[in-house]
């Protein structure tokens, strides 16, 4: 999964909505621009995505949606992390992007309490900057995790994030470069549980590299996202978060306001409706373990789900 510099200038102009439940349980956002029809999709939209297999996959399952409700989209994959993605949706350069609650809220302030997923979605609401959106969430999630294997956490006696505080010293931490600085990342590893590590490696979060090196044992600790299906099949212990460091991360759309018209609302909330954390695995799995391409993945699901 990633997935926190923070952008100083965010808060002007932002209003707070109020959060009302869907009956599904996802939260929809009421406030201005959102969930009316202020913008328009009649010139298409443009999907950017992160750097790794689930977010190309989200951004594929976009695009259908939204070709099936008369939305032209262009996909632009595989464009690098958040610090990239997110400011090129505020050029304009994109103009749609899933995401991920916590991780994205915690990339606009560092200093967010929130872990609950609507408190999140209320809080998104108030730092993003003008002229964004986030439109509710989907019942998917996929949080950033923290996995040793399982030798590691017996010879230690690993179970939580705490109990990294022993072996200070000790261990290599292995993920995508920006974890350095994130709050979900060294940063809160040492700020919430005391967490140092003898060595840092900027390799991926929940991809090829990192998970490669955490079987070769050239790291100890990796960043792996929950939807990962490496995780089981390799019998790695993911370390309990007592404290509440990561917090909840499900799928949410962020797009620009001009765009965001009736067709485009309904369309993803369709989508997030129906869209679970067990098929977002089974996405995930199609892809990396079947290496089948995540737009054919996505295609065959939105079919068979019936949403194409």
């Amino acid at each position: 999964m990633n997935r926190r510099t923070v952008l100083t200038t965010l808060l002007a102009g932002a209003s707070a909505p109020l959060l009302a439940a869907c009956s599904s349980g996802i939260t929809s956002l009421k406030g201005d621009g959102v969930g009316g029809d202020s913008g328009s999709s009649s010139g298409g939209l443009t999907i950017g995505t992160a750097n790794f297999t689930e977010n190309q996959i989200l951004g594929y399952l976009y695009a259908g949606v939204l070709n099936a409700a008369g939305v032209k989209t262009t996909v632009k994959p595989n464009l690098g992390s958040r610090e990239i993605v997110v400011p090129a949706l505020r050029s304009g350069d994109i103009d749609l992007l899933p995401e991920y609650q916590g991780s994205l809220l915690l990339y606009l302030d560092k200093k967010a309490t929130e872990t609950e997923a609507g408190a999140m979605q209320n809080a998104l609401a108030t730092v993003l900057p003008n002229g964004l959106e986030v439109l509710p969430y989907a019942a998917a999630e996929d949080r950033d995790t923290f996995a040793v294997t399982r030798e590691t956490a017996d010879h230690y006696g690993l179970k939580t994030l705490a109990d990294l505080r022993k072996v200070n010293g000790k261990l290599v931490f292995g993920a995508a470069a920006e974890m350095k600085k994130r709050v979900v990342g060294l940063v809160g590893l040492k700020e919430q549980y005391g967490v140092e590590f003898k060595e840092f490696k900027a390799l991926d979060s929940s991809g090829p590299l990192v998970k490669g090196a955490l079987k070769k044992g050239d790291i100890d600790v990796a960043n792996v996202f929950t939807t990962d299906v490496d995780t089981a099949e390799n019998g790695w212990v993911l370390l309990q978060d007592p404290k509440h460091l990561i917090p909840a991360q499900h799928i949410v759309p962020l797009i620009a306001a001009r765009k965001a018209d009736s067709k485009v609302r309904k369309a993803l909330a369709r989508l997030g409706n129906t869209l679970t954390t067990a098929h977002l695995t089974e996405l995930n799995r199609l892809v990396d373990k079947e290496k089948q391409d995540p737009d054919r993945v996505a295609e065959a699901w939105l079919k068979k789900q019936k949403l194409d």
